[in-house]
């Protein structure tokens, strides 16, 4: 189980660890912060107990013991959607509850990149960059740098991370959030 929230955390994903009574046992900061978002109380166990249930509230939410349900969080105005995955999780019959909220973006860790990948200090910036969803020439106009550095950059990225196209890198960066 811990090896299940130790990857939460990690993917910068909220989650909070219910009982058999449904109540919050164990909550990490990423919980915490996505409940305060939503403008809610969120500082003790029985304040995320209860923002829990007034966010599942207007929809189907069954948390199984030993199992993980996925809280998928659109927007405050949005109901969320609640999935839940097949399988005993955690088998001392507590529950897992992961919220993903679709405002909060995760990154890699620049250290690992740099590791894996033989990247520079500036082609690790800019891979941040793009990761977060930042142009190519937004990032070179903010950085004061011409376009063309920023492209002979973009294309050592591709190069050294074996990818061809932006949006391909990206997805490689998002997979590779889960390293620690």
């Amino acid at each position: 189980m811990e090896s299940v929230t130790g990857m939460l955390d990690r993917i910068g994903c909220g989650y909070l660890l219910l009982n058999r009574e449904k109540k919050v046992v164990e909550w990490n900061a990423a919980a915490q912060s996505t409940f305060e978002r939503q403008d809610e109380a969120a500082g003790t166990a029985a304040e995320l107990s209860a923002a829990l249930r007034r966010l599942v509230a207007n929809v189907p939410a069954n948390f199984l013991p030993g199992s993980l349900s996925w809280v998928v969080i659109r927007s405050a105005a949005d109901r969320p959607v609640v999935l839940n995955e097949g399988g005993v999780i955690a088998p001392d019959g507590t529950s897992i509850v992961a919220l993903l909220d679709r405002d909060n973006r995760s990154s890699a860790n620049p250290q690992t990149l740099q590791k894996m990948f033989g990247l520079t200090s500036a082609e690790t910036q800019l891979a941040m960059r793009l990761a977060q969803g930042d142009a190519p020439l937004e990032i070179a106009r903010s950085w004061h740098l011409s376009p063309t550095t920023i492209r002979s950059q973009l294309a050592s990225l591709f190069a050294k991370t074996d990818t061809k196209r932006q949006a391909e890198l990206v997805a490689l960066l998002g997979r590779i959030s889960v390293l620690p």
